[in-house]
This record gives structure tokens, sequence and C-alpha cells, in this order.
């Protein structure tokens, strides 16, 4: 089998270049569960243009087809009746609403049946980074959650938000957006529309003709009218100076402010209009770090102004580079807008899931489940454990009851230092910088652009394969269909903080303050770690890392697959073909002993 550690850094970047290259970077793949048809785009994976390239996937992400826009209005229309979508198999769906957020969580509940042991805490399931709860459920023969209900365990899968059914209520247009990029397009933010709504101005440009004389001859020149593109761009402005700083410190307000400039002063050539539109330019980054009130807003837009009357000299100086200005500029503007929407829609981190999704999912189901002590069950698959871990730690040192009566992690680890986790690819985007020109990582789209190239002939990228699944440990339709339909986009921010478990100190909160590691000494909650002999991206090593910190008493620890085989990949642990009669019975086992161990504990 092919091991990432022989894998040149240039062989994987040709790899993933032809793969973008073959198969189009599309939307999320439909909850229908349908295949897309391919086409094609060019991306390169060369560090120096990952961003380019990302930005590049990220626009054609955003056009969604008639059939996923048909899939996704299906399951908000049967989400807003109570009722289940289609993609949902589970017994009940619920929508939690996450505090002081427009963002409702969506839970997938397994009722047990009537005949199953009864026991005394619910199961919540924590998926990995952007996932969603399909790969728990993948078929009716092949569903650890169904399964774990089947044992008796009430169990609710958790979706943050951003993930497969989490839903985002529109304030501006009181109806929910689904959570992938479509929602982005048909649900966005409207904060841009809004004030053109407010100032009540047609946006809409319009042309107009005018007639210069240069040489001798009359040549048609065309331009905008200047009240209209004054509107336009002051309401840009404003967003960034009002309504955007609400999601960006100071330091990323003023960059990202920067770049829309800059990128506005490289259509102008003329170094006579430049030298006016950087005294302009500085003066309006100067207002828009302000933010402050109504003075400011006329400042912003007297700036605008000027910066036409610079727009239209250009124009009628007929000089070549400002001759197509219009159509440069309308595109640069509508391209920075759509930043702006990944931006404020996909604006939250690790800590968010953390402190803000997982609390509200875990009070939702003690208030709806029968739970005699508070407490909860967990098992956590990649950043799910690693959310379950984080959770110790941090009540740990903060000296309160984590409401777990015990945890299972499945391939989870705080602290990959010592690894050789193909994780590491994500370390290019460790520049914070990244987070604005890449305000979202499109994994789901980059996973169906790099199937039809892992599964057929010639195989460019079939050591993917083995990134997911070892060699004949998934059936082949399943592995499909999670493929296709498990995977999500990752916010930038969430991208970033998870790269901190690769340095020295592992996981590290948003602001480098605390370790994720250093409080789990103090763990006494019971703890089983189960780890993936073959597992690329969270390797027996890295899942060890983070075991030996947590006391023995408390803590087992066991890794899947034999020498000779079978072997166990990343997603085997959960959705393998074998994973039904040698992993399933271990959890099992050690979430019943704990299940009546606190319930004994409770009773006495």
């Amino acid at each position: 089998m092919l091991q990432m550690n022989r894998i040149h850094p240039g062989d994987l970047r040709a790899a993933l270049q032809a793969a973008a290259t073959a198969c189009h970077l599309c939307p999320f793949p439909s909850w229908t569960g349908h295949r897309r048809r391919p086409s094609v785009v060019c991306l390169s994976m060369r560090s120096e243009s990952l961003s380019r390239a990302l930005s590049t996937s990220i626009d054609d992400f955003s056009s969604t087809s008639t059939t996923s826009s048909s899939a996704s209005a299906s399951a908000i229309a049967a989400a807003l009746e109570g009722k289940k979508p289609a993609i949902c198999t589970a017994d009940e769906l619920h929508y939690v609403p996450i505090p002081n957020n427009d963002w409702k969580i969506a839970l997938w509940r397994y009722i047990p049946p009537n005949e199953a042991t009864k026991r005394s805490h619910p199961l919540m399931l924590l998926s990995g980074v952007g996932t969603n709860a399909i790969g728990f459920d993948l078929s009716p023969g092949a569903s650890f959650a169904r399964h774990m209900s089947r044992q008796g365990f009430d169990t609710w899968i958790v979706e943050v938000r951003g993930a497969g059914l989490s839903r985002r209520e529109s304030k501006s247009s009181n109806r929910p957006s689904m959570s992938n990029l479509q929602s982005v397009n048909e649900g966005r933010s409207n904060d841009y529309s809004s004030v053109h709504e407010n100032s009540n101005t047609n946006t809409t440009l319009e042309i107009k003709n005018e007639f210069s004389t240069v040489n001798g001859n009359k040549v048609e020149l065309i331009s905008w009218d200047e009240s209209q593109l004054a509107t336009k761009l002051t309401a840009t402005f404003m967003r960034l100076a009002e309504r955007l700083s609400g999601y960006l410190n100071e330091g990323q307000l003023r960059d990202i402010s920067s770049k829309f400039l800059e990128q506005i002063s490289k259509l102008l050539e003329d170094a006579r209009l430049a030298e006016r539109f950087n005294e302009i330019a500085a003066n309006i980054s100067g207002l828009i770090e302000a933010r402050q009130n109504s003075a400011v807003s006329g400042q912003i837009r007297e700036l605008s102004q000027g910066l036409v009357n610079i727009f239209e000299e250009g124009q009628k100086t007929v000089s070549p580079q400002l001759f197509d200005f219009q159509d440069r500029l309308s595109s640069t503007i509508e391209d920075f807008q759509k930043q702006l929407d990944l931006i404020v829609n996909y604006d939250w981190d690790f800590d968010n899931y953390l402190e803000e999704d997982i609390p509200a999912a875990m009070k939702y189901i003690r208030e709806h489940s029968n739970v005699n002590d508070g407490k909860l069950l967990a098992i956590g698959h990649s950043m799910g454990g690693i959310l379950l871990y984080a959770m110790l730690s941090k009540c740990a040192s903060e000296g309160y009851e984590s409401g777990l009566a015990a945890i299972v992690t499945l391939a989870s680890s705080v602290d990959y230092t010592s690894s050789k986790s193909s994780l590491k690819l994500l370390l290019p985007l460790a520049d914070p910088a990244q987070a604005l020109n890449v305000p979202v990582v499109p994994l789901g789209a980059l996973m169906t652009a790099a199937y039809p190239l892992s599964s057929r002939p010639p195989y460019v990228l079939s050591w993917l394969n083995s990134q997911v699944s070892a060699q004949d440990m998934m059936l082949p339709e399943l592995y499909e269909k999670l493929i296709l339909n498990n995977f999500c986009t990752i916010p930038a921010k969430v991208v970033l903080q998870l790269t901190t478990a690769f340095r020295e100190g592992g996981l590290q909160n948003r602001v480098g303050t605390f370790s994720y590691k250093d409080h789990l000494h103090k763990c006494n909650v019971p703890v089983l770690a189960l780890a993936g002999d073959q597992d690329l991206i969270c390797p027996p090593e890295a899942v060890f890392e983070t075991v030996k910190l947590i006391p023995a008493s408390d803590v087992t620890y066991k890794v899947f697959g034999k020498l000779d085989g079978p072997h166990y990949a990343h997603y085997d642990l959960v959705g393998g073909k074998l994973a039904t009669s040698e992993v399933y019975p271990c959890i099992v086992e050690f979430l019943s002993r704990h299940d009546e161990l606190n319930y004994c504990a409770t009773s006495n």
C-alpha cells in the first residue's frame, strides 16, 4: 500500500492539479445523493498560489445547479413544515438554536427499539472536521448510529454549524438557508443590498454613450452614470466600515480593505491618475478603520465620488489602459463582494464549536432524553474526538464537571507533533493572512473532484483512497457515498486553529493562551481511545501522544489492525466492513460498563 511519507510534495501538487483539471470543483454533493457531471477547470496547488487556486475553486463552487437548488429548497421546505428531508435517515430530526447566533445546528436522533437494553445515559456522536452525519449512517446495514441505537442507546448525531442539515436563519430575508455554499448564493447575508435599500437607490448601472475627438476622429466612449457608480462603491466601503467590522479584528479589516483598494489601483496604469487615487484611497482606509458615525458615512460617500471622477477622467483621455475599465472595475467589485459574503457566512473557528455548538447540543439532548444524573455518553471521530478532549481539558482547568459520563475517541489527538500525519498538508494555510484570501476550504468539492481519478483508470489519485479507507475495507458503494456526500466546506479559521496541533504545545485556543493538552492529566472521565494501524491522517503515535497525558486508571487505548491484515485507515473505525464485528463490540462493552457504573453511583 502506498504510504504518505513516500509521496514527494511535487508529485502531490501535480496529482491535485491533474484532479482539478479533469474535474470541475462543483458545489456540495447534492443531498439527493446523485453524482454531478464533471467539467474542466485548472487548479495549481503550489503553496505560493494556494490562495489563488482555492479562490478560483470557490468561485466555481458558488455557482449552483438546478438539481442542487431544488434539493436544498425541498429540504428547507420540509424543515419548515416539521418534516424530515429525504436525506435524513434518522428517526427524528431536531434543530437547536445557538444562543446569540443565527445558526441552528441539526441533531439526528435514533430511538432505541422497545426490546433493546435499557440505558441510563443518551449517546452523542460528533463527526470530523468538514463532515456531516452521513459518515455515521452510511446505509441501513452499515450504520454506526443505528447499531448503537439497537444496543439501547438513545443516539444523537450532532451536525455543527456549516455541516449537513444545520442551517442559518437569514435575518434580512427571514428565511432559512442550508449550510452549504449554495446558501451563500441563495441566502446571502444581504448586507450589501440592504445598504442600497436604506439609501433608496437603484444600483443597476445604466450605460450611456459619449463621444470624444482624438486625432480628428470621433471615438465613442461608454461610461457609467456617475451617481450610481459612486453609490455602488460607497456601499462596498460602508459595508467594510460598519458591517464587516463585527466579523474581523482591526488588523484583518485593514488588510482586506487595503487589498480591495490595491486591486482597483492596479486598473489605473496612468501615473497621474494613480497618484490622485492613492491619496483618496489612504483617506478611505482611515475612515474604514474609524468606523464611527454618520459623519464618516458622508465623508466616504464624498471620497467615493472623488474616485468616480478619477475614473471618468481616465475614460475621457481614451487611454488604452482604461478603455475597458468599467468591465474590469465591475468585475473587481463583484468578486470582492463574494469574498465578503464568504467571510461573513463562514466566520467561526474550533472554539466556536467547543464553546457554543456542543454545549447547546448537550443541553438540548439532556432536556429531551431520560437522564437521571444530567450526564451524556459521547463518541467523537477525528475532530469530534478532539472536541471531547478539549472539553475535558477546559473543564478540568476551570474546575467544573464536563457533563460526560464516559467518552470514546476514534482517530483523534490534540497533539500531532510526533507523527507523520498527512494533515500537515494543511500547513500552507497556517499563515493567518490566508483566512482573508481563502475564507473557506471547499473540502466537499475537492473530494468530489478527486474521486473519479482515485477510483478509475489511470488512478492518478489512487493514493487518496488510503487516506480514507484501507484496501478492501469498505464496500465500493459505501465508499462512493461517503466521498460524495459526507464532506462539507471548512472555514479557514477552523483550519488555522487546527494547524496549531502540529506545533509545540499542541492544539491552542484561538488567541494562543491555552493549550488543550495541558490539563488532561486532571481528567476524571473514563476514555476509550481507538486508533487504526494504517491511519495516515491520525496515526497511532498521534493518538497515543494524547492518551499518555490522561491518568492510566481512566484511559483505555487500542489499535485496530494486524501486521498481516486486515488494516484500518481513518474511516474504517466507523464504516469499515469489519467494524461491526471488531470495533463496535469494543465500544458497546466500554460504554455499557460505564453507563451502569455512573447509574449505580448516582443511585447510591
